[in-house]
């Protein structure tokens, strides 16, 4: 992880500082922070608020597919909006 705010290659502050998000997060990473969080807690729920080392494998799995529906879900939206 990075302290501070990102930075684009031309040297200039990602756009979530400029407009004042004070996570400094993007929507995108915004969205991908959420969704790690919801499955999260529904696995700690499902196990008891307690995660053991072998359910790391099935845990990460999860989150990953989490991540992907908040990609696919983009990709998604920019295939429809480009066909309009």
């Amino acid at each position: 992880m990075t302290a501070g705010p990102e930075r684009a290659p031309n040297g200039r502050m990602d756009d979530a500082y400029v407009v004042g998000d004070p996570d400094g997060l993007t929507p995108l990473q915004a969205d991908i922070r959420d969704a790690v969080a919801r499955e999260l807690h529904a696995q700690f729920a499902l196990r008891a608020d307690r995660l053991d080392l072998a359910d790391l494998p099935e845990v990460a799995y999860q989150v990953t597919r989490r991540v992907d529906e908040v990609l696919s879900g983009i990709s998604s939206r920019r295939r429809t909006s480009a066909g309009r």
